[in-house]
Order: structure tokens, then C-alpha cells, then sequence
């Protein structure tokens, strides 16, 4: 079996750090995209609920850097010019005729559910939200919500999603509680899955594949969302975040799981998270991977000793 060399979060450099030194206050949830020598890399920060205006996840941006390490904003965006309670997990792609798309993750105000958009540009500084257009909902994909796209592309060609989907375990009465905080995944009456959608048109539309993981029997009974994997010979192995119950719904830890074909999945981390950290919750969640030279350079939100989460990046051996 393939097998990804392990690696020791308190080993990374810090690539971003938190606003504030307290709990509820994040940097992290990254994709990053190589990009002619550069990186191009969207992040998030959050702050703790308390103020509808600037809570949660207030602010989204593309950074570029080119190390790796040092980042520097190029474009931002706030949840009020979406409208919307939050954001999450963003994602870049670069179309094959140069075009860049930036597919994005946040509430909707008008269902309170997450979904997913997408807008393009000539390069990663000239994005504009208004211009921005529908790729998957609620609605059109029969879950509860979707967020956290991680577009990639295979070495067979296809281009893919993966999708952080909420799967609804509530009945009719239980409906208006189970978006009324804007964050189902944070109220217990929805299971976190990973769906895969693909394109055939270099990201111009998407079919919505189905879930394709979800949660195990032990320690990530409650989630499993598929933040990123590396193409090997044998297949894929995708880095995921799991948990057993929904109040630690912000404080996920790493596992691993294998495919053949980005359909089936077989667990590798089954009696436990494969990384976790000894500060804070222990917390190692959106491990993006991303190959450099004979390596894996990686990407990942940890959790802290004051509760605070940062961005750290380590670079590892590809798998063997």
C-alpha cells in the first residue's frame, strides 16, 4: 500500500498568523496553486462569533509568494460584499487558455445555506464577486449545504471537485433549526461528507458526481471531508479531516484514506487521526498538498496552545 511519510506539524514555519492571540480567532483553510514558478495561495480569517458584522469568516484572499513561505495579499474580499454570514474554504484554478477561476465558499442570506460560486479572471489581483456565478447549492445537489471546493487535475486529464457536503439527519420539524445559525455543520442534525462533481469543459460547467466518503465507525464518525490528495502510481491518498462529534465541528484532526479512482475509498487511518498536535485541542485540519521537486510541500490550519489557530507549511517526501 502506498503510504504518505508522516510529518510533525510542530515541525512547520509559520506562514500566517491570527489576529488575536485568544480562541475563535483563525488564519488558515488554504489552497494553494502552483503557478509558472510562483504560488498562488487563497486563505481565510476568522474571528469568534459575537458581532454579526465581522464574525466568523470575515475575510477571504488570494496571496502569491515565491517560496512558499512568504505570502503577500493580492486580493481580498468581506462577507458583506457577498452578503453573507460567512465564508470558508476558497479555491483557485487555471484554465488551460490562461484563465484564472476562483471558485468560492460561503453562506447564502437568502437560505442560509452553504454553496458554492465561481468567478474569473485575467489574472488573480482583478477578481470581481459581482460578476460571480452559481456552480453547486443545496438545491441543485440534494444536500444541506456545500462548501470547501478543492479543484485538481489528473494526470489522465480529468478535471475534478471535491466537496464538503452537509448531509441532513433532522425531520420536518427540526428544518428551521437546522439552518438557523447559518452553519448547519455546527448544530448536530447533519453528518460532514465529501462529494466529487467533475468537468469536462476545463471548469465551464459541472456534473455533480454524489458523496463519495464518509464518516467511519470510531473516531471520525461525524466527519469526513477530503481537503486535498496526491496522484500516485497505485492511486490517490487524500488528506482528510475527521471528528466523532459535531461540537468539535472547528477543531478537526488529519486522517488518511486511499482510491483507486477518487470513487472508492478505503481508510488508512482507521483507530485514529494520523496527525494531531499537543497544543490546544490538537487540531491539524485543510492539509493542502502540494508536489515540489521530488517532495510534498503541505499547508495546514493548527490549533494552538492559547486556542488561537495559525497556517504552517512543512515540506515531506513524496509518498512511497
Amino acid at each position: 500500500m502506498t503510504a504518505i511519510p508522516a510529518f510533525d506539524p510542530e515541525a512547520g514555519v509559520t506562514v500566517l498568523t491570527p489576529e488575536r492571540d485568544e480562541p475563535g480567532y483563525w488564519v488558515g483553510c488554504a489552497s494553494v496553486l502552483p503557478d509558472e514558478g510562483r504560488y498562488l495561495m487563497t486563505y481565510r480569517r476568522r474571528r469568534p462569533r459575537g458581532d454579526a458584522r465581522t464574525e466568523r469568516g470575515w475575510r477571504c484572499a488570494v496571496a502569491v509568494s515565491d517560496d512558499g513561505v512568504d505570502f503577500r495579499d493580492v486580493w481580498a474580499v468581506e462577507k458583506s460584499e457577498l452578503d453573507s454570514p460567512s465564508m470558508e474554504r476558497f479555491c483557485l484554478h487555471r484554465r488551460a487558455d490562461g484563465v484564472y477561476q476562483l471558485y468560492l465558499s460561503y453562506v447564502d442570506a437568502a437560505d442560509n445555506r452553504w454553496r458554492i460560486d465561481v468567478v474569473e479572471a485575467a489574472a488573480p489581483e482583478a477578481f470581481d464577486v459581482a460578476a460571480r456565478r452559481p456552480v453547486f447549492t443545496a438545491a441543485s445537489t440534494g444536500t444541506e449545504g456545500v462548501k470547501d471546493p478543492r479543484v485538481l487535475r489528473t494526470a489522465d486529464g480529468r478535471l475534478v471537485m471535491l466537496v464538503s457536503a452537509a448531509r441532513g439527519i433532522f425531520d420536518a420539524a427540526e428544518a428551521d433549526a437546522a439552518h438557523a445559525s447559518a452553519d448547519i455543520y455546527n448544530t448536530g442534525l447533519s453528518l460532514s461528507v465529501t462529494a466529487l462533481a467533475e468537468s469536462a469543459d476545463d471548469g465551464a460547467t459541472w456534473t455533480w458526481r454524489g458523496v463519495v466518503f464518509e464518516p467511519g465507525d470510531g473516531w471520525d464518525s461525524w466527519a469526513a471531508r477530503l481537503n486535498s490528495v496526491i496522484e500516485t502510481p497505485a492511486g490517490f491518498i487524500g488528506f482528510y479531516d475527521g471528528e466523532s462529534h459535531f461540537s468539535r465541528n472547528y477543531e478537526e484532526k488529519t486522517g488518511l484514506a486511499f482510491s483507486p479512482d477518487l470513487v472508492h475509498w478505503e481508510r488508512l487511518t482507521v483507530d485514529g487521526p494520523a496527525v494531531v498536535t499537543p497544543h490546544g485541542t490538537g487540531s491539524v485540519r485543510y492539509v493542502d498538498a502540494v508536489p515540489v521537486g521530488e517532495g510534498l510541500r503541505l499547508y495546514y490550519e493548527v490549533s494552538r496552545e492559547d486556542g488561537a489557530h495559525e497556517l504552517r507549511t512543512v515540506t515531506i517526501g513524496r509518498p512511497a
